[in-house]
């Protein structure tokens, strides 16, 4: 079908089309004059705020980190007494009465001499049978309880044990003793004080080679803390009747670690 247009229509398709033309000239220039949100906030024209935020090349951004370590001394306040019986019988019932009435005089022996009964604490039980040669029959029995004395006053240390041990008399065992420190929030402080001062020592040292003054502390970290083991020897029953066991507290050490990051 043949369409025919008039002068005065086709007048008014090309305007149409004129307007069309303009409206995306228009459009696409606002697109291409426009600015992001991370142009506007930079402040330089096609540079992100973001890209700013991760630059660390600027004055001040250098940073020093270094590890303090200091430590402090204290005589140890308690001793663990670890020791117990063993004896042998004929059969279950005599090993066994054997050994609970040694270690009933043990028991009361501690707390005679002092030891608080909530300081005295079964440690382990054991009944086994013995056998002779070949033979698949107990030739006896053997039984051993232990237990574990925590003496406060090292001062009365020493005739404790020895008290305990001649009660056992010659069933008697000592596995062990050991020397602690109980309190050592004096000595964490001291420590701690003197890992801050060696870690200022030390990062003084790189920004004096650097030729940079030492900038405030950023932050301070905890890194270790640690104790050295308490002080352990073996006694053994024998000790002349009378004779106090000597105890010889010495000393141990609190040791402490830490990372502190400086500003250079």
């Amino acid at each position: 079908m043949a369409i025919s247009m008039t002068p005065t229509l086709r007048a008014a398709t090309v305007g149409v089309a004129s307007a069309a033309l303009l409206v995306g000239a228009f459009s696409l220039g606002v697109s291409r004059g426009s600015t992001s949100p991370d142009q506007a906030n930079s402040g330089s024209g096609g540079t992100s705020a973001r890209g700013a935020t991760l630059t660390d090349a600027q004055p001040g951004a250098a940073r020093i980190t270094v590890t303090g370590s200091g430590t402090a001394t204290g005589v140890p306040n308690q001793l663990v007494l670890s020791m117990g019986v063993q004896v042998n019988g004929p059969t279950v019932s005599s090993a066994l009465n054997q050994s609970n009435a040694a270690v009933r005089r043990v028991t009361q022996e501690l707390k005679g001499r002092g030891v608080a009964a909530a300081d005295i604490q079964t440690a382990d039980f054991n009944i086994w049978p013995n056998y002779h040669g070949s033979s698949q029959v107990p030739s006896s029995y053997s039984v051993s309880e232990s237990l574990t004395a925590t003496l406060t006053r090292l001062g009365r240390a020493g005739n404790q044990i020895e008290g305990a041990i001649h009660a056992g008399g010659n069933v008697v065992t000592v596995s062990n003793v050991s020397l602690n420190l109980t309190d050592t929030g004096s000595l964490l402080a001291a420590a701690r004080a003197s890992a801050v001062r060696d870690a200022r020592a030390k990062a003084a040292q790189f920004a004096k080679a650097l030729g940079e003054p030492l900038g405030p502390v950023i932050s301070i970290s905890p890194h270790s803390t640690t104790q050295s083991e308490p002080e352990v020897f073996n006694a053994v029953a024998g000790s002349p009747a009378g004779k106090s066991v000597p105890v010889s507290p010495g000393s141990q050490q609190v040791s402490v670690s830490i990372t502190v990051v400086y500003a250079a």
